[in-house]
């Protein structure tokens, strides 16, 4: 009789310390509103994924943290909304890594071209020490960062004329990412490179301010090129990815609780916007397709190619970034190929 009392004493215990805790940590998360920003439209992948973070956000949070999209840029371009989160004047937002790397320079290893042949190397890298080691470096610039979303690999669209070889890029005014190593690659191969933001993108190619441009086929698709551009090769030539990421002025007040739950958010958006991204790639192509977009892949010998063309530009930042960086690079790569 004894030993079933304590045993329920015990239970007892156990019950009242879990409801205890639950309780402490209901109390660690106080009523929020979190504002997200995005250059793409709504229907787009990223638009989806930022919908699918904020309602895990308030699902895992019981309601209390509430986020608000917003979409097509309208917060600014990349580089004005990391601004604001260095600011603490927005709490979160998703870009790419091309302007991060005028903040952290290792960020530009993911401009160099014909790293990863898959995603599922890219995956590897990316969640893996090297990705999650320039994560950390954001921290030091104001910015925490998160997970990485696929951007994807991207693929070149022009008004002119199919590319079937790098000849064709002659006299092709071409929007880059504002990165000297977009600009370096893609003048070596023989484009007239042009850095413009993405949100300026479109009005630019309509108005023929430049001839073409560079992106994955998801983005290609969901902003609607395929109105102004005749023209899509597929080419491969670079796989970026984006990165979720957090105002640190903000995030530092935050309780642990509430970091916690905004990372297990994050994590679920990664996922989703993954396997979001691959399954969208595919349709895409039928789109395109369908709105009239002349489409050919350049060759693998071409490719072989391209990638000779360009190797005084990864040779000269690899020098640049750090070889230890390039080799920890390849090294993971490798990893993840074997």
């Amino acid at each position: 009789m004894i030993k079933q009392l304590k045993t329920r004493v015990l239970v007892l215990a156990a019950v009242l310390s879990c409801t205890v805790a639950g309780v402490a940590a209901a109390a660690d998360v106080k009523p929020r509103l979190i504002r997200f920003g995005y250059g793409l439209n709504e229907e787009s992948v990223q638009g989806r994924a930022a919908r699918h973070l904020a309602q895990e956000l308030e699902k895992v949070s019981g309601g209390k943290l509430k986020m608000k999209t917003f979409g097509s840029a309208n917060l600014g371009s990349d580089e004005q909304m990391q601004s604001a989160l260095v600011g603490g004047a927005q709490e979160m937002m998703v870009g790419s890594t091309a302007p991060l790397a005028g903040m952290v320079k290792e960020f530009g290893v993911f401009d160099l071209p014909f790293l990863f042949n898959s995603e599922k190397e890219a995956d590897a890298v990316l969640d893996g020490q090297l990705g999650q080691d320039l994560l950390k470096k954001l921290e030091a610039k104001g910015l925490v960062g998160l997970v990485y979303w696929e951007n994807g690999f991207r693929n070149m669209t022009n008004s002119k004329r199919p590319i079937t070889r790098a000849e064709d890029l002659q006299g092709i005014k071409l929007r880059v990412m504002q990165n000297q190593i977009a600009l370096g690659v893609f003048n070596t191969l023989g484009a007239n490179a042009v850095p413009m933001p993405f949100s300026e993108l479109f009005t630019a190619l309509e108005t023929r301010t430049v001839d073409g441009q560079e992106n994955p086929i998801t983005t290609i698709q969901s902003s609607k090129f395929y109105e102004v551009q005749p023209f899509l090769t597929i080419t491969r030539h670079v796989y970026t990815p984006w990165v979720v990421m957090a105002s640190k002025k903000w995030w530092d007040t935050l309780s642990p609780e509430e970091q916690k739950l905004i990372r297990q958010a994050a994590a679920s958006s990664r996922d989703f916007e993954r396997q979001d991204s691959r399954a969208d790639s595919t349709k895409a192509m039928g789109t395109l397709e369908k709105n009239g977009m002349k489409i050919n892949t350049v060759s693998p010998e071409e490719v072989a190619r391209m990638r000779q063309k360009v190797q005084p530009v990864v040779d000269k930042y690899t020098q640049e970034l750090g070889p230890e960086l390039i080799k920890q690079l390849n090294d993971e790569i490798q990893k993840a190929r074997n």
